[in-house]
């Protein structure tokens, strides 16, 4: 079993997988990776099946030691990841060399990069998922995020073969696949606030038309006092029409509620079961990775879309990643 040892831990560095589904009637929060499409695409370079756990890095990175060759992939934020001296390229599979270390730098673009390994990291499952839940200090390794000294198990694949390693000749690190096989990086845009695609929620007309035009034509900030739990943002109040109780009731993952201080939040991985805030919208599957790689004081924008529109995009996008599998599949039957 190959070995990678924790040298350095970084700000928050989590295993994830597509989360604990089947227990929210238990309390269980889903948890997961926030990115799903930089966590599936990273995968899917390595031909791993896509709930394997890969590593959530989150703004500083850790620094991580190989003692085995390993193939690895690397999607998301660009945290300026390195491999000695050269940059490790990103939404690409590549062979490291047993011995090399992988460091991170400074943040380009975006808040989380996913490190996917041929195989997956090897812990096991809680509730069917090996996803990290702090809160509840469970899954994942422990619990936990990385601390340095960790070791962590790669499982499940072949040792890397001779001719393999002699791909690596001298180098430190060398692309598996020919350049038209790469993950497509869906990053924030540079600057101005992020367009970010909803379907009003079940309770919309409780909000004014004030406020319901405010929603759609302001942009917001993300605030620091955001997390994995969910995204508070900065704007215009959205006032309701008038006051009312309501019972909590289930939310999912880009749920958009409206507290009493008129001030939203986008209920993100590690959202509770249940909220008895009123529900204003609900973002878009494809654009929740847009809005999990935004960084406290970014902005977003809110657009709204129909459930028809919505679930068009999203048929889309799986074509795609099912695409990138077909690519990985045929390179891997060419080499």
């Amino acid at each position: 079993m190959s070995i990678i040892e924790v040298i350095k831990p970084g700000a928050l560095s989590l295993l994830q997988d597509l989360g604990r589904h089947g227990y929210q009637h238990l309390g269980v929060v889903v948890g997961g990776a926030m990115d799903e499409w930089s966590h599936r695409c990273a995968n899917a370079l390595l031909g791993n099946q896509e709930d394997e756990a890969t590593l959530e890095i989150t703004l500083m990175g850790p620094s991580l030691l190989f003692r085995e060759t390993q193939a690895i992939a690397l999607c998301g934020a660009n945290l300026s990841a390195r491999i000695g001296e050269a940059e490790l390229p990103m939404n690409r599979a590549v062979l490291v060399r047993a011995g090399a270390r992988l460091d991170f730098g400074k943040r380009i673009g975006g808040m989380r990069s996913y490190l996917a390994v041929r195989g997956g990291f090897a812990v096991q499952p809680v509730m069917d998922s090996r996803s990290t839940y702090v809160r509840g200090a469970f899954g994942g390794l422990q619990g936990r995020a990385l601390k340095k000294g960790d070791l962590l198990e790669v499982g499940g694949v072949q040792p890397v073969t001779a001719a393999s390693v002699a791909r690596l000749g001298d180098r430190d690190f060398v692309e598996l696949h020919p350049p038209e096989v790469h993950a497509t990086a869906l990053a924030p845009q540079a600057s101005g606030p992020v367009p970010v695609r909803v379907i009003a929620g079940q309770q919309w007309a409780l909000f004014t038309d004030e406020a319901q035009q405010a929603f759609t034509r302001t942009e917001f900030r993300i605030s620091p006092q955001s997390d994995r739990m969910g995204f508070r943002l900065e704007g215009p109040v959205l006032e309701r029409r008038h006051a009312m109780d309501m019972i909590s009731e289930g939310v999912a993952f880009g749920t958009v509620q409206v507290p009493p201080d008129g001030q939203p939040i986008v209920l993100m991985a590690d959202r509770q079961t249940t909220g008895g805030y009123p529900k204003i919208a609900c973002v878009a599957s494809v654009d929740l990775p847009l809005v999990a790689q935004l960084a406290p004081q970014e902005a977003l924008r809110f657009e709204p879309i129909s459930l028809e529109a919505a679930q068009a995009l999203y048929l889309e996008r799986e074509r795609a990643l099912a695409r990138l599998r077909s690519l990985v599949r045929a390179a891997g039957e060419a080499q």
